[in-house]
């Protein structure tokens, strides 16, 4: 496995450095969480600025040894921007591109297979309305159908069609998506993401009859979210989880 440059801090912005920081922080976090999947999968960010460049993990590094130095610079094409030995999985920046092309609200892209998210994502029906996590997903959720491995270009405008003006994506017999206009944004919205469907796979085991959660529930979601949240949405648990990963599972940083 190639290693990074150890000054590449000093050949970037700080705002990019933290960017990178937050970035690294999520990859850990989501291998923390049990949502990797071996080398596969990816979460891109944006990175500040007018160039359209934007961070990404090195194909074939774990997510639990990401780090902010690992991770490389791309352009909006998949290509290398700056020096780095380190490689990329092009045909892995196929749905990211597409989205930070298409939203400017996009800074960060956060897609899993986790194993309760493939497995709603398999259901018929998607995601129920049968907790309270789901209550906040529900507001603002889409579904795009499974066209094989994304490796074709020619699926990014119906990837973007079918995703609009929503921040979570269900891919149907693939695996769940959030869009973040922070990477912490983006990590929370899968942590409710994916409880939702564990929830909803558990609850479904068990054989009894399901109890869902009423409309006029669902349309006080986003109202109820901001409350408990005190306004700061993502912003309230993002240093919660730093701490955790510095305690538990700290070198991100490098």
């Amino acid at each position: 496995m190639d290693r990074p440059s150890p000054d590449i801090r000093s050949t970037v912005s700080e705002a990019e450095w933290q960017a990178r920081l937050d970035l690294a922080a999520c990859y850990r976090l989501v291998a923390l969480y049990g949502w990797d999947d071996l080398i596969f999968t990816h979460i891109s960010a944006r990175v500040p600025g007018p160039e359209h460049h934007f961070l990404i993990n090195p194909y074939g590094w774990m997510f639990s040894e990401v780090t902010a130095s690992s991770l490389v610079k791309v352009d909006l094409h998949g290509r290398k921007v700056g020096d780095t030995p380190n490689e990329i999985n092009p045909a892995g920046f196929t749905i990211h591109s597409a989205i930070h092309a298409a939203r400017d609200d996009a800074a960060c892209v956060l897609h899993v297979h986790s194993v309760n998210g493939v497995a709603v994502s398999a259901q018929e029906a998607g995601l129920l309305p049968l907790s309270q996590h789901s209550t906040f997903i529900l507001s603002s959720l889409a579904y795009h159908d499974y066209e094989g491995v994304a490796l074709d270009a020619d699926e990014k405008p119906r990837l973007v069609r079918d995703l609009g003006d929503k921040r979570f994506l269900m891919l149907r017999n693939h695996g769940l998506l959030t869009i973040g206009r922070t990477v912490a944004e983006a990590f929370v919205a899968m942590y409710f993401f994916e409880t939702s469907c564990m929830i909803q796979v558990r609850a479904g085991g068990s054989g009894q009859t399901l109890r869902r959660i009423g409309a006029e529930v669902l349309q006080g979601s986003v109202k109820s979210w901001e409350t408990v949240t005190r306004g700061a949405g993502a912003g309230l648990a993002w240093p919660a989880l730093l701490r955790r990963l510095d305690r538990e599972r700290p070198g991100y940083r490098d």
